[in-house]
Formats: C-alpha cells, structure tokens, sequence
C-alpha cells in the first residue's frame, strides 16, 4: 500500500522546482493501512509558500484514492533538510543462477543434513554451489560446514555494504549462527527474525552462483512466506521420513508451495532415512520408521519421487564433526546424487 500512495504522490511537483515531491525527497515518511494513512512532508527552507498547497493537495489525493481512510488521513509538515531517497538495493540473488528452497513439514526428519548433502553433490558434479540457512531459530549449516569460528566480514561495494559469506569446501555459506553466541537463545519476534533474514538473503556477496539451496525452517511460518515473498524461487524440495506422521506434514508443505498466490514449483520429495542397513549384514534393510510413506504420498499427490536416502551412521557423524558424509564416502554420495539428477531434470 505504501508503494501505491509514493506513486499517487509522485505525481505531485513543487511549483518552485518542478521536481516531483517523491524522488525530490519532501515525502520523508509514508505510514499506511487500510483505515489509517500518515504522511510526513519535509520541506528544505523555512516557511516554503508552497508547503500549505501541496499539503492540501497530498490529501485531497489520498482522500480520492482510499475513501476508506476518510478521516484518518494524517499529513504532517516539517521543515529542515528534506531526505533524498536511498538509491535502490539490488539483492545478490540476481547473480544465482537457480534458487532451491530445502524444506519440510515438521522437524527432526534430517532436512539440513540432506541440504549440506545435496550442495556438495551438486558441488561434486561441476556446480557452483551456496546455501543459505534460513532456519534463524535453530541454524546448523555452520556447524555442518566446520566454520562456527566464522565472523562474517562487510565490504562496500558502490557505497553500499555487504556480507562476504564463509567457505567451506567450495560452497559459500551464510548462517544467523555466524552472529550470535551459541550458548544464547534467540528470542525474536517474528518481524526482527524475517529482517535479519531479508538482509542475510539480499546482502551476501554471492558469487555468481549456479544453485542456491536455502535450508528453511520445519513447518509453514512467516519465515516461509517472506522467503516467496522476497525473491523468486526456482523450485522447493520436500524432505519426509517414511512414517505416516510425517508425512502429513509434508501435505501442508507441499499445499503450501503450490498455492495459487505463492506458485513455487514443487521439484520433489525426498524420503529421508528410508531404511536401515548394518554394516555387518549389508544385503539387510531394516524398515525402522515405516516403509515408503512420502514414495506413496508422491505418486498419489502427483508429486515427482526424487529419491530415498537410507540410515547411515557415517551420515549422522558427518554433519556432527563438520564435514558431510559426501565429501568422504562414495558410497553415500550415489543415493544423493540420484536425487540431485531427478531435481535437475525437474528444473
């Protein structure tokens, strides 16, 4: 709404200098709802004999436009040095080639472990790989990676500042866990958690990236929402466990990205720790969690299967020490890499 009455208003011109008042700066400060509108004009000399008529005429406008508002429309005069408008931000994200959201419905069904996976399969067959954790509450790419020693460096760039990500492995890795003390709690309010994650997203210095994958929280929240708001998404891959449980939180998931106002194409489900095989007995599979669950809810949904990825204890201490199992295990890489070609050939 507040972008729509900066256009109404933009229309409006100073009779001295002919400047519009919107990109001349005079419009400091536009706060607007449906049934409340307040305007702050700032003019850059005392006493401008101009100011009471555009005052009068920036409300006459408003007043055509939201006769809702009838009433509650606030516009406020200041004198001084008006504030010319900052120039515009372009997000980093116009320089990633494909960007991945890595998402489920519910937590604890190994999402980020299969996100550090999946990057450094991608990274395996030739790509140029990011991820950005954007699970504010609960960040752990930065331990999966091994650089929680990691402080986050800021450069200017034409007078704008950025965040140069960390490496590890070849992926460039940006995390909340980089600014806060693991030992705190992050008790934000939903606004603060999405503000500091729009800046994370828009000013990382990506560095010409072929897949982002963003490791987003469990569940359907506003984190989610200001991410399909903020950029355009390429694609959302769905991680499940096999049990039914699970599964029904992945419906929610995947209704979520399929919803007519938000229209994120759903790549795939990804059935996470689909069975157990011992290392001793390894032509056994023990089906712990149930069997083909998300396979099941896949074909009937219409969703494509990507893959399963079995139990594995080398997986589980991959992401602990800091290393993910594929980048030393051959063996486990082939069960993502078959997921990563099935998600490719969905973009």
């Amino acid at each position: 709404m507040e972008q729509q009455i900066r256009k109404l208003l933009s229309a409006i011109s100073h009779p001295e200098t002919q400047q519009d008042i919107v990109s001349s700066g005079v419009v400091e400060q536009i706060t607007a709802r449906e049934d409340k509108i307040t305007v702050v004009l700032c003019f850059p000399k005392a006493r401008d004999p101009f100011a009471v008529r555009i005052r009068n005429l920036v409300e006459k406008t408003l007043q055509d436009a939201y006769p809702s508002a009838e009433g509650n429309i606030t516009v406020v005069v200041k004198e001084g040095t008006p504030r010319a408008p900052q120039p515009k931000r372009e997000s980093t994200t116009v320089k990633v080639g494909k960007i991945i959201a890595i998402a489920s419905g519910k937590g604890g069904v190994g999402k980020s472990t299969v996100t550090a996976n999946l990057a450094l399969t991608l990274r395996n067959m030739g790509y140029r790989v990011g991820v950005l954790d954007a699970d504010i509450y609960g960040p752990s790419q930065h331990k999966m990676f091994g650089r929680e020693d990691y402080l986050p460096d800021a450069v200017q760039e034409n007078g704008m500042d950025y965040i140069v990500p960390a490496q590890s492995m070849d992926i460039e890795l940006m995390s909340i866990g980089f600014f806060i003390n693991p030992d705190d709690a992050l008790m934000w309010r939903g606004a603060m958690a999405t503000s500091a994650l729009k800046q994370l997203l828009h000013q990382t210095m990506w560095g010409g990236l072929d897949f982002l994958l963003i490791d987003m929280p469990p569940g359907t929240g506003d984190i989610h929402l200001t991410m399909i708001s903020e950029i355009k998404m390429d694609g959302a891959v769905i991680v499940s466990t096999p049990q039914q449980v699970a599964v029904a939180d992945v419906v929610r998931g995947v209704e979520m990205f399929r919803h007519e106002q938000v229209a994120v194409p759903v790549l795939g489900v990804v059935e996470n720790m689909a069975w157990f095989t011992p290392k001793e007995l390894p032509d056994n599979r023990y089906y712990i969690f149930g069997r083909g669950g998300a396979k099941e809810y896949a074909e009937k949904a219409g969703v494509p299967f990507l893959g399963e990825i079995p139990l594995i204890q080398a997986i589980m201490e991959g992401g602990e020490c800091g290393t993910p199992t594929v980048e030393t295990d051959p063996e486990v890489e082939r069960y993502y890499r078959a997921v990563a070609e099935k998600m490719i050939a969905q973009l």
